[in-house]
């Protein structure tokens, strides 16, 4: 079994980091004495990331596993009771579930036999546990990671978002204009950021953008609650994405002119 690597200084996180990685030591010996069990993969902070893991980390993880053997992995959790007791689980994917352990520990994993690892993207991870007949370099995705879309596509999507959700907005329709400008203009806005950023510090995650995004883009902590403002200030994030777009992107002036008359009548409305 692999040393985890690095410690963390903050007492908190380090009792976080010791537990986690406690708990994944527990479930790779439950995982060893099974005859079909291969390995145990660990993801994420727990990965290649520890130093990362705080109090709010959980545990994401492959099992590999024998050929035909996948199928009672997955409809019997005994395996990973028996490394911590489970108090709740659902099977959120054909391949995995997420779970609740008695002491707060939550998990998100999913269950391959070695021939389906080759088709999943996932970020690099550590092997924990395995067979020697497991091949190392499976700790790395076969196929490729998430590419950032273009630019131009970004910029034009989340000006498409602005214009729709304003008008939801107008039309009373406030929850599905929220989401569309606070959550899916944002998300192009991100996507765009971390493209014309001159320096890509390697922390974030390709699935998702907004992880860790005070972290990687401090300079827009102060910005964020007014582009993410909630449920009766959409008028407002619309404005200030606008401008974001305006900084980052071409912007056609017609558009924007379109955009900002919406909005005031929004306002002028009350």
């Amino acid at each position: 079994m692999n040393p985890p690597p690095d410690p963390v200084p903050d007492d908190e996180a380090q009792r976080a980091r010791t537990r986690l990685l406690s708990r994944l030591q527990a479930i790779a010996a439950s995982l060893a004495a099974r005859d079909d069990a291969l390995a145990l993969l660990a993801l994420g902070s727990v990965g290649l990331e520890t130093g990362r893991i705080d109090a709010h980390s959980d545990l994401d993880f492959f099992v590999l596993v024998r050929p035909q053997a996948k199928g009672r992995y997955l409809a019997d959790l005994a395996w990973l009771d028996a490394a911590h007791r489970v108090v709740w689980s659902f099977r959120n994917t054909p391949d995995g579930f997420k779970a609740l352990m008695e002491d707060g520990v939550f998990c998100e994993f999913a269950v391959f036999d070695p021939a389906e690892l080759p088709h999943i993207p996932f970020a690099p991870g550590r092997f924990v546990w395995r067979r020697d007949e497991v091949d190392p370099a499976w700790a790395q995705s076969a196929r490729p990671l998430p590419q950032p879309a273009d630019p131009d596509w970004l910029a034009g999507e989340a000006l498409s978002n602005l214009i729709v959700g304003v008008g939801r907005y107008a039309r009373g329709e406030r929850l599905a204009a929220m989401r569309l400008i606070q959550m899916h203009a944002l998300e192009r806005l991100l996507q765009l950021l971390e493209r014309r950023a001159a320096r890509v510090d390697g922390s974030g995650d390709p699935f998702s953008v907004d992880r860790r995004i005070e972290q990687r883009r401090p300079e827009l902590t102060g910005l964020l609650p007014v582009l993410a403002g909630g449920y009766d200030n959409t008028p407002a994030a619309a404005l200030a994405l606008l401008v974001e777009l305006e900084r980052h992107a071409p912007v056609p002036p017609a558009v924007a002119r379109h955009i900002r008359t919406l909005v005031r009548a929004i306002q002028a409305a009350g």
